[in-house]
């Protein structure tokens, strides 16, 4: 793994949470608790601070950036962010899933208890509202979620990346 300081701002990674060996995090970045960190994965803080909240797992490829002196980027808790995924300049808040491929651009806002879908384009400055499925390029409502199984959902996926993680950590 790659954990590099730029400009005197260094990583802050819990020890309870999982970096793959060829991942990288550079900067101004700051992880909750029981995060998870896969393969390939590229979290860049060099231009702007990145707060990623408990819980939250970033699959392999994905890629998470900021906007040098517009946009932080800021991540809540129990968020999963799907393999090949661009996360840039924005804000997902608690309970988010973030599909396969998609792209989620400068100034968006994805609100808690919504899905980004698998290869979605959230233009700049959309805001994803809370209960929703946001799918297309671009990126357009196209239903409310079901919330009684939608929590449970994003429960399970967040809480099986932690369980996840615990295979590839070395045994204390």
């Amino acid at each position: 793994m790659v954990i590099k300081s730029v400009n005197g701002k260094a990583p802050s990674i819990p020890d309870d949470c999982y970096v793959a060996e060829n991942a990288t995090i550079v900067g101004d970045v700051s992880f909750g608790h029981s995060c998870s960190v896969w393969f390939n994965a590229v979290i860049r803080g060099d231009v702007h601070s990145i707060t990623i909240g408990d819980k939250v797992n970033i699959q392999d490829g994905a890629i998470i950036h900021c906007t040098y002196q517009k946009h932080a980027t800021v991540i809540g808790n129990n968020v999963s962010i799907g393999h090949n995924a661009i996360v840039h300049g924005c804000t997902l808040h608690d309970n988010v899933l973030v599909g396969m491929g998609a792209i989620v651009m400068d100034g968006c806002v994805v609100e808690s208890n919504a899905i980004v879908a698998a290869g979605a384009v959230v233009t700049q400055h959309t805001r994803v509202e809370s209960g929703t499925i946001y799918a297309g390029v671009p990126a357009k409502k196209v239903k409310d979620i079901d919330q009684s199984d939608f929590a449970g959902e994003i429960e399970r996926i967040s809480t099986n990346y932690v369980m996840y993680s615990r295979w590839f950590k070395p045994a204390e």
